[in-house]
């Protein structure tokens, strides 16, 4: 028997654990892949998804269905690593020479997703996490900042600076350079 979405939620408001686990196995998978965009590490991400599936069957009972249950709970594990990001980090921003690196915008673009995806492992946090909720997660400058608790010109900035070493990064992994 398969149960609907809105079982499951109501399984899950009810704290049946049959029901917190048939939704664990659902979204398991999508949730450790976005917290692995957040965190260098697979146990580190699995401890991050672990919490954000805690915070859900919490605030589980709030859901309204005005939106998505699936986005819902993506937002929820985006600010849980946010969260676990901020508690760990002393220096959110890591500074870099932010010359241009000659890489132009499409060369980016001819690159897959799992390539990028791989690159942006290896930037420093703060560039990462910038360029995670902008780019990736769609959240506006207003709300990384208020995430973040930041300012939304450093939100900018800090994205640009991500930009720029992400095309440095691409540069030295798939391009000879004159050096």
């Amino acid at each position: 028997m398969h149960e609907s979405e809105a079982e499951l939620i109501e399984g899950c408001r009810q704290n049946n654990r049959k029901s917190q686990e048939r939704l664990y196995k659902k979204y398991a998978g999508l949730m450790l892949g976005i917290c692995l965009r957040y965190v260098k590490h697979r146990a580190e991400a699995e401890d991050v998804m672990m919490e954000g599936f805690m915070k859900i069957y919490k605030l589980i009972s709030g859901y309204t269905a005005s939106g998505s249950f699936e986005g819902w709970m993506k937002r929820i594990m985006v600010y849980t690593a946010i969260e676990h990001y901020r508690k760990l980090s002393k220096m959110p921003f890591d500074e870099f020479d932010s010359q241009d690196s000659g890489v132009d915008d499409y060369v980016i673009d001819s690159i897959s997703a799992r390539d990028i995806l791989k690159l942006m492992e290896g930037m420093p946090e703060g560039y990462r996490m910038i360029l995670n909720m902008h780019a990736i997660e769609g959240y506006t400058h207003k709300e990384i900042s208020e995430a973040m608790g930041i300012s939304e010109g450093t939100s900018k900035s800090q994205l640009n600076r991500s930009k720029t070493y992400l095309k440095k990064l691409i540069e030295k992994t798939f391009f000879v350079t004159k050096n």
